[in-house]
């Protein structure tokens, strides 16, 4: 049987090419689209019959990668491996559209059932690493969290690098860490990144904090169910029209406090995602002229595996090399 693991790493690596080839023109709507299209176009080469739990959005809005569409060339074959999908075709479409680093292409998939199908609402969040694992708690203080994950880290709370979306609705957040003596680094886009580099030691990042996307939130828990971090995460309602929406959806408690098991529940999950622009993470895509370089992360829950993955993809011509570095 083929690992599904290294066809999702194809699926996020054509996609991270096709958008590279938009950096920096500055049309986010244009490198999300070349994204979608890649991400589809190779789907639909995997032997699943898969289904799009978390994606653009819906049908009508929606031309492709839609909540509920269906996917792979196994799609209604008898026996073949059915596979719920989440995507975040291009994280940062403005980042890649300014050609700003932290740009990256993301997928997570698994087994039926196997991840939460989050509306597209914010979600107010905190994801640590392995170390403050089951250290923090949503409904606490700020200043309390970040004494618990020093303690657990065995540093004071002014080694620590909080990472927080620079928008007005965190204005507090970001009052409350700062006079608890925490570092915070301010980010435009990319939460998800961030929260995986807070799972991931040496990256200088502890903890990420604030409200971002829920379906995000889902992408990020099932890295975390790979890397043994932890996200704490509780839906924002902004109006009634949301809650009905979030109840159609089999949401019932939409004041529900989702631990990372709740948002990826799947035993058989698999995360990918490449590097659009650098970042912390990865380098972003390399053009030459004898083909392209990327950079990845890969990782399945059973059994517990995270590859990083350096790939060059080499022109068809006859004066073709290749380059260490």
């Amino acid at each position: 049987m083929f690992d599904l693991s290294l066809e999702m790493l194809r699926v996020v690596e054509e996609a991270a090419i096709a958008c590279a080839r938009t950096m920096g023109v500055g049309d986010p709507d244009g490198s999300d689209h070349a994204a979608v299209e890649s991400m589809r176009r190779v789907l639909d080469t995997i032997a699943i019959d898969g289904t799009i739990v978390i994606g653009e959005g819906e049908r009508d809005k929606a031309p492709m990668l839609y909540i509920g569409e269906k996917v792979g060339s196994g799609v209604g074959a008898e026996g073949a491996m059915q596979v719920d999908i989440a995507v975040d075709p291009l994280e940062g479409t403005n980042l890649c559209a300014t050609g700003a680093g932290g740009a990256i292409t993301v997928l997570a998939a698994s087994e039926r059932h196997g991840l939460l199908h989050a509306p597209d609402c914010y979600m107010e969040k905190i994801v640590v690493g392995p170390q403050a694992k089951g250290a923090v708690d949503l409904d606490a203080p700020v200043k309390q969290n970040l004494k618990a994950i020093a303690r657990r880290l065995q540093r004071g709370v002014d080694e620590l690098v909080v990472v927080v979306l620079d928008r007005p609705r965190h204005r507090k957040l970001i009052a409350d860490i700062r006079e608890a003596g925490a570092r915070i680094r301010l980010i435009s886009d990319g939460d998800l990144s961030a929260g995986i580099a807070a799972a991931v030691a040496g990256t200088g990042v502890q903890a990420v904090m604030g409200s971002g996307g829920a379906p995000e939130g889902v992408l990020l828990a099932a890295a975390l169910r790979c890397l043994n971090g932890e996200i704490l995460g509780r839906l924002v309602v902004k109006d009634a029209a949301q809650k009905e929406r979030m109840q159609q959806m089999g949401i019932t408690d939409v004041d529900k406090l989702y631990r990372t098991e709740d948002l990826a529940p799947g035993r058989h999950l698999v995360f990918a995602a490449t590097g659009v622009t650098d970042g912390n993470l990865f380098n972003g895509v390399r053009f030459t002229g004898d083909g392209s370089r990327t950079q990845s992360i890969v990782m399945t829950s059973a059994p517990p595996t995270v590859r990083f993955i350096d790939t060059v993809r080499l022109e068809n011509k006859p004066d073709v090399k290749v380059r260490f570095r």
